[in-house]
């Protein structure tokens, strides 16, 4: 079976810019317990699944990372 490989196409209305994460610094959401790692670049927030560091991470805007935050606090999302 060939591989192929997609291109991704940004969502109408998307908003924010393709970033570098190369170059990111990577921190642990949970002190080293989670599998999520959470970077700050270019005024975005970045988060990514710590045991696949190479699968698309996911881009918020601070507004975007204060709903999402807030929602984990009340329940409305497990993160572990």
């Amino acid at each position: 079976m060939a591989e192929s490989i997609t291109q991704q196409q940004p969502l109408a209305g998307w908003d924010k810019p393709e970033l570098d994460l190369s170059r990111a610094e990577w921190q642990s959401s949970s002190r080293g317990l989670g599998d999520v790692q959470i970077a700050f670049i270019e005024g975005f927030i970045a988060m990514r699944n710590s045991d696949r560091p190479e699968s698309p991470s996911l881009i918020f805007t601070p507004a975007e990372w204060g709903a999402f935050v807030s929602g984990a606090r009340e329940g409305e999302f497990d993160l572990t």
